[in-house]
């Protein structure tokens, strides 16, 4: 999955009104995070997530490995906030951020 830049900078400003559903602490990624994020990603395609670790370079390795292992697509970072995406197969148009952005 590769999105365009015009893709990006609509999901950018969706996830600019999200709340971050998932947080990643000291345990890193745990089974229940994964398990979690793949949840959320079902039901919403668009999320945001809080990473709450001290250190720049492990939080960077953190949101690589999540999005590897969720088959997600990082589209923006900022501060401890990543915001990802994975299309569902079939997107439910009341839960989807994407198709009924939040208002």
């Amino acid at each position: 999955m590769h999105l365009n830049a015009a893709e990006k900078k609509q999901f950018r400003a969706i996830g600019h009104d999200l709340k971050p559903v998932v947080t990643v602490a000291d345990k890193g990624l745990t089974e229940g995070v994964v398990n979690e994020t793949l949840r959320a990603l079902h039901d919403h395609e668009l999320i945001k997530i809080k990473f709450v670790v001290g250190d720049r370079a492990l939080k960077q390795q953190l949101i690589t490995e999540l999005c590897q292992q969720t088959e997600a697509e990082l589209i923006q970072t900022i501060g401890n906030m990543a915001l990802i995406y994975k299309p569902a197969k079939k997107p439910h148009p009341m839960l989807s951020n994407v198709m009924t952005p939040p208002s």
